[in-house]
């Protein structure tokens, strides 16, 4: 038997078995296209998703991919690229320090999906993925013990059955693992189509000039679309809209057409267009009615779909499959009960309502081409706070407050339970880290006593509980495990730990292996082993 069969091998597909392979949890993806994409699609990797690839080892090879777009900042809207009238959307990056480095371990990274895809996929292989491309899921069968799979190899057509204990549902949003399980889906449903067009013009660079984009909207009457730079210098991709309720079939968009509306948004009657390649996409509101099906889980986009506008689409689906891969851990090495997976409908479903809200929002906010947006934008959240400052609600969090939205109108990292710890600079053996990238394989609890009863109360609660628990004292100066006071003045050295977190110097904060603050002591309680073991036996289900 495989412990876990994720169907699906796209970025979430892939980044799931990189989570997985991190835990140390044997693990197959079965993927039916031969090979990883080809399309550049999505590119936005906001700062939560690059604190998780930075935890996992993968973002000094993810930042080499995207090497081509570092110095693309911004999204521009004009009617034209030659002589028209320009606009940035979003704050063009020039210089200085970026806020979000104040509250992140890492910084946001533009990399096109069929750069990214490669190195997910080099790295799940490395860490002992059983990667099986050209191979397609034909059925499954649960019963109390497992799930059993029929899969098929594409090119040759043979099928073999094999057995897991849990399924993954990565399968993109028309999932076929969805529909055969009858999981209906609410939310508005189609928002607006386009087809993505790849193409080559040596003399567009010259037209662009030195306004380093990542994303321009052309809302001219006859070159409507948005476009986006692969390499600055002659690969591009173009989404144009497309109107199936007018009647337009894909045959509409010939390489003719494509090039006219090309050169109409670019102001350049004679630019050279060499069209490469196209694919047709839908941006809409869906979101299944249930996250797990017994052994069966759905994450990325069989889950939710939303907008493309502020990028959120693939990162919310990459936090899904880094939610539950530490819950499926826990409950296959046995330190926790079945119940903590019900957590992750319970956690992940109510921030893809919450997100795909923010991202309606910015469509209209930002007229995205196509888009008839039913009324005008809301109140303005920026994109950093969607990104980071979602809270959960669950069982698998004790003392979150009841009332508080999923998503805060402005960002507050606080350690309040139920979200991302915060982000402090410290030095931990003579190397210098953020605080987030001890949040990986076990629980943490920070605490900052150099002498006080926390790390004994660890050690009991630990060994009382088989639970992966490690204990780190936190302050300023070298008697602690995590020294606050940075010797290279990067951000957060010096800082309070206690006043970041909300504690008294006495209290202590436990963070869950995704680095989701589970619980906080503000002060000494009487007995802290006997209170610790109780909050964890609460958050695992046992």
């Amino acid at each position: 038997m495989v412990p876990v069969l994720i169907v699906g091998g796209s970025l979430v597909g892939l980044s799931a078995s990189v989570f997985l392979g991190r835990l140390g949890v044997s693990h197959m993806v079965a993927e039916r296209r031969a090979a990883t994409s080809e399309h550049p699609r999505g590119r936005g990797n906001n700062m939560r998703t690059m604190e998780l690839f930075r935890t996992a080892g993968v973002e000094p090879d993810i930042r080499k991919a995207a090497a081509n777009l570092s110095g693309n900042h911004g999204i521009m809207q004009t009617d034209r690229l030659s002589g028209g009238q320009s606009r940035w959307l979003s704050a063009r990056l020039t210089g200085g320090k970026p806020p979000e480095k104040d509250v992140c371990s890492t910084l946001r990274c533009a990399c096109s999906q069929n750069d990214l895809e490669p190195v997910l996929l080099d790295h799940a292989r490395r860490l002992g993925g059983d990667m099986r491309f050209g191979t397609e899921l034909v059925s499954f069968t649960e019963d109390r013990d497992g799930v059993t799979c029929e899969l098929r190899e594409r090119e040759s057509g043979r099928t073999y059955t094999m057995r897991t204990a849990y399924l993954l549902a990565a399968d993109g949003p028309r999932s076929p693992v969805r529909e055969r399980l009858g999981i209906g889906q609410s939310g508005g449903g189609d928002l607006f189509h386009n087809v993505s067009v790849t193409f080559r013009s040596k003399l567009l660079r010259e037209v662009v000039g030195d306004q380093r984009f990542l994303v321009c909207y052309l809302n001219g009457t006859e070159g409507d679309g948005v476009l986006l730079p692969v390499d600055n210098e002659e690969k591009w991709v173009f989404h144009i809209p497309w109107f199936p309720e007018r009647g337009q079939t894909l045959d509409h968009f010939t390489d003719t057409r494509i090039a006219d509306h090309v050169r109409a948004a670019a102001g350049v009657r004679d630019l050279d267009v060499e069209v490469t390649g196209r694919a047709p996409w839908h941006a809409a509101d869906r979101v299944a009615d249930r996250y797990r099906q017994g052994r069966v889980f759905l994450i990325g986009d069989s889950a939710h779909e939303m907008p493309p506008t502020g990028a959120f689409g693939s990162n919310t689906g990459i936090q899904d499959a880094h939610n539950l891969a530490w819950k499926i851990t826990a409950v296959l090495h046995g330190w926790a009960g079945e119940g903590l997976l019900d957590t992750y409908e319970d956690e992940r479903r109510p921030v893809a309502l919450a997100t795909i809200a923010r991202a309606i929002e910015q469509a209209a906010r930002e007229e995205h081409p196509g888009y008839a947006a039913a009324q005008g934008p809301g109140q303005s959240t920026d994109l950093m706070t969607v990104s980071l400052g979602y809270r959960y609600l669950s069982t698998a969090v004790s003392g979150a407050d009841t009332g508080a939205p999923t998503i805060p109108d402005t960002l507050r990292l606080q350690a309040d339970p139920g979200t991302r710890a915060p982000h402090m600079t410290v030095v931990h053996n003579g190397d210098t880290k953020s605080t987030v990238d001890l949040y990986e394989r076990c629980f943490v609890l920070l605490s900052g006593l150099p002498d006080g009863p926390w790390p004994s109360a660890v050690q009991a609660a630990a060994a009382k509980l088989g639970v992966p628990l490690v204990s780190y004292r936190i302050g300023a100066g070298p008697d602690f495990d995590l020294d606050t006071t940075a010797a290279d003045g990067t951000d957060g050295g010096g800082a309070d730990w206690a006043a970041v977190h909300g504690v008294t110097p006495q209290g202590a904060v436990l963070v869950r292996p995704d680095g989701i603050v589970a619980w906080r002591s503000a002060d000494l309680p009487a007995n802290p082993a006997h209170e610790l073991t109780h909050v964890l036996e609460g958050l695992l289900s046992r």
